[in-house]
């Protein structure tokens, strides 16, 4: 059984009431979640608490308050189209080689075209359910500080579990940060103390700070890594985010920090993750069982947790053409996502983390909009271990690794390479534990190329690459092409400016503290 299911958001909607009506960050973010029931007489009451916790971790699950993403968080937008992980994949993955999309939908072909512009309805719903995510955590941090707990009365055992909720609240709200500045850059500030003020931009760098010292002191105050039930963060998470923030350190400061992605991913695998034997099962719909590589993942059941996003759009959208739905568990393709020819030329033949679907697809895109363009890429499955399909045909019930063990071997590899202190020999070690477990051949040298491609082949789709290609001056530039890049069919280069997305128009309009992101 999984532990920790969003089943118990549906009695903190109830509680928190309503629904974020996102339309600007000013009028939004100077106001409180519209309540029924006064905060002061639900934070008495310990055995509200988890029930309020949900509401944070529902934020990252699903894309509105009732089954099936009604009743959306986010204003004019569907809340499938609105969901967290959802909207990361069209912004980490379609942006890049590892993934395209079929669908005309209002702008979304602009991101593999890189195209996009202030006026992007997706671009705004990320920057809006990011906020919406901060928000949510605000209300939890205010009402559960020390002096908050105390005039609520909660004492005894319930002040250390109420203790380490706030800090995976603060954790929650660092990670929607984290996102905004990789995404954004320099975006408005709103925490706990600042409800009833028109927010005021951070500059990158400093909100870089701002995340460290959360998940620094978030980090103190989780359970240990691997005692949280699962679906909760714990230490764990808490070193691989900052081991992710200092990856990317000179990207969002201009400074290096490798040595400090060595400490951190030290901590995570002496914590006593192990890699899952079989790549293939980290991606079905019993992933949280027997696997000890996942560090924090989004729970989904199929039947209390029913989104068009998360994966169930990471299964139905990959199928179309030839694909038999029944083979993925599920009852219909969408025909929409596929990936392109500098994606598969990665891959050696017998590397089983490169899982095309070639019938009736050719490598070659001519037309973005046509499914059959591109080949089909399996990665999620609505089918267990056991080959049995999950409890429902239509909502998946595969959970969705945000961090894993895969990923912290890699950072600390790169982190040697770049020249942060550590192993060589471990890093190798490391590398060819996941090369061996994809049936890949081994390797005795790494460079920084080579990492790259391999990050791509054991992380494809799971929302890391434009991060990585930007790190690597890749993203932007020729020295990286892939099909239809800058909308031409061999791809080109396109602005740097475009590391950035931009903050949406109707904010800039109400707030007279923001500037746009150069470029736009």
């Amino acid at each position: 059984m999984k532990n920790f299911r969003i089943k118990n958001i549906s009695l903190a909607i109830a509680i928190l009431g309503g629904s974020f009506m996102i339309n600007s960050c000013i009028d939004d973010l100077k106001q409180e979640p519209i309540t029924e029931i006064t905060a002061a007489s639900l934070y008495k009451d310990f055995g509200n608490y988890k029930n309020l916790l949900a509401k944070l971790y529902g934020g990252i699950a699903v894309g509105g308050q009732a089954g099936g993403d009604g009743q959306g968080d986010i204003a004019d937008i569907d809340g499938g189209f609105s969901n967290y992980m959802r909207l990361m994949y069209y912004m980490q993955e379609i942006t890049t080689d590892e993934a395209v999309i079929g669908w005309n939908d209002g702008t979304l072909p602009e991101f593999h075209k890189m195209s996009w512009t202030p006026a992007n309805e997706f671009n705004n719903a990320m920057y809006f359910r990011l906020y919406t995510e901060v928000a949510f955590c605000n209300e939890f941090i205010k009402n559960t500080t020390d002096e908050m707990l105390n005039l609520n009365g909660i004492s005894g055992a319930n002040i250390d579990e109420a203790k380490a909720m706030r800090a995976e609240a603060k954790f929650l709200r660092a990670q929607a940060y984290y996102h905004l500045l990789d995404l954004y850059g320099n975006v408005p500030f709103v925490d706990e103390t600042t409800f009833g003020t028109v927010p005021k931009q951070i500059m990158r760098a400093d909100l870089f700070k701002y995340v460290e010292s959360e998940l620094l002191a978030s980090a103190n105050d989780l359970k240990p890594a691997r005692s949280n039930e699962y679906g909760r963060l714990d230490k764990g998470a808490a070193w691989t985010l900052l081991a992710k923030l200092y990856l990317n350190a000179k990207v969002y400061t201009g400074a290096e920090r490798n040595a400090d992605v060595i400490t951190y991913t030290e901590k995570v695998i002496g914590a006593g993750y192990t890699l899952n034997s079989s790549y293939a099962n980290l991606f079905l719909a019993d992933n949280h069982l027997n696997n000890p590589e996942n560090i924090f993942s989004i729970v989904y059941d199929g039947a209390r947790t029913q989104t068009n996003g998360g994966t169930t759009f990471m299964v139905h959208a990959a199928i179309g053409g030839t694909m038999k739905p029944a083979e993925f568990g599920v009852n219909g393709g969408w025909g929409g996502i596929r990936t392109t020819k500098a994606f598969v030329q990665k891959f050696e033949n017998s590397d089983l983390r490169g899982r095309f679907y070639k019938d009736g697809q050719t490598l070659e895109i001519n037309d973005l909009g046509n499914f059959n363009d591109g080949y089909a890429f399996i990665k999620y499955k609505n089918v267990k271990s056991t080959g049995a399909p999950g409890v429902d045909d239509n909502w998946v019930e595969a959970d969705l690794a945000v961090y894993r063990l895969a990923d912290v071997y890699l950072m600390y590899a790169e982190a040697v390479v770049r020249g942060g202190g550590g192993s060589m020999a471990t890093a190798v070690s490391y590398v060819n534990a996941l090369r061996a477990r994809a049936n890949a051949s081994s390797i005795s040298v790494l460079d920084l190329n080579f990492i790259l491609d391999e990050r791509a082949r054991e992380l494809s789709w799971e929302n890391t690459r434009r991060t990585d290609l930007i790190r690597f001056g890749k993203f932007t530039s020729s020295a990286y092409l892939w099909p239809w890049k800058g909308n031409v069919k061999e791809g080109v280069a396109v602005g740097e400016y475009r590391n950035l997305f931009p903050i949406p128009n109707n904010d800039l309009v109400v707030n007279p503290n923001l500037k746009q992101n150069p470029g736009y």
